[in-house]
């Protein structure tokens, strides 16, 4: 199982959109705990919205279009001001 997931930062308000075959909660963790550099920066984070496939390359496609122009709109709607 494969997951595209929302985070948002609770220091900078921006938004981090990533793809995981972990469960979301993990990667969460992971992320305020410094596990990249730009997440390092922006934490901590919160967990806002999250969606499963089976399939990597169907989370890989989804998560690519979240990050697009298109997506991030849709994206803007999921987020809370």
């Amino acid at each position: 199982m494969y997951f595209v997931y929302l985070l948002k930062s609770l220091r900078s308000e921006r938004s981090y959109i990533g793809m995981t075959g972990k469960l979301p909660v993990t990667r969460l963790i992971e992320h305020n705990l410094g596990s990249s550099a730009w997440t390092t920066a922006h934490k901590p984070f919160i967990l806002l919205y999250y969606e499963s496939y089976y399939c990597k390359e169907d989370a890989l496609h989804r998560e690519n279009f979240l990050k697009s122009g298109q997506g991030r709109k849709l994206v803007q709607l999921i987020t809370p001001p």
